[in-house]
């Protein structure tokens, strides 16, 4: 686990966890003990023994995709909290989501505060999480490129979804994503200029990077 403070609020990265190597995030206001989970997969044991510890009002999951819910029904029988996913998501289960949230919403934890930025491209409805000086970037943006993509439209849509939404952050802005290690906007946007400067085929899609694709 590793730990990252600022202003009254305490970042927790759990990961890696379970066989597809994901992280899990929770977002806690240090002075109520209020928190916001972020993603439930596998092997949860590290963070349901951390949320003994706090008050979780809210679970939010950054897109559909399985090995980010393989944890919803230890999760709800263990807190009851309510479940969130982005209004344009798909593929999810009626029943196992208690809202939707639209881009530009906040959801608040005491002191944290948890704005929602719409980022389709991995899937429709992938959301990042920007909490003061940290992106939480779900699967749209990891080290070294963006998520899987099954066509090239939707890599395109990843694309714009990162450079207008997320590379308007500040260079420092810590991005903190659904699998692997963390890395920078400012780091990230260097990366792409790099693949920017050079052609690419028109059918170009699935696992890109940056620099080498």
């Amino acid at each position: 686990m590793e730990v990252y403070e600022h202003a009254g609020v305490r970042l927790s990265r759990f990961g890696p966890l379970g066989p597809y190597g994901n992280n899990a995030y929770l977002v806690t206001d240090t002075a109520s003990g209020a928190a916001v989970l972020v993603d439930m997969p596998a092997d949860m044991e590290p963070v349901l023994e951390a949320l003994r510890e706090v008050h979780l009002e809210r679970v939010l999951v950054t897109h559909h995709h399985f090995d980010h819910w393989q944890s919803y029904e230890v999760v709800k029988a263990a807190t009851g909290a309510p479940v969130y996913v982005h209004q344009a998501e798909v593929n999810v289960p009626a029943e196992r989501v208690d809202g939707r949230l639209a881009d530009g919403a906040e959801v608040r934890a005491g002191a944290a505060v948890i704005r929602v930025i719409h980022t389709p491209g991995h899937t429709p409805g992938s959301m990042c999480l920007l909490v003061g000086p940290w992106l939480i970037s779900g699967d749209t943006l990891f080290p070294g490129g963006p998520g899987r993509t099954q066509t090239p439209e939707d890599l395109r849509q990843a694309i714009r979804s990162i450079t207008g939404r997320l590379y308007v952050l500040p260079d420092e802005t810590l991005v903190l994503p659904g699998h692997g290690d963390p890395t920078t906007i400012g780091r990230s946007r260097e990366e792409y200029a790099v693949f920017a400067s050079r052609p690419h085929p028109a059918d170009l899609c699935g696992d890109v990077l940056w620099l080498s694709s």
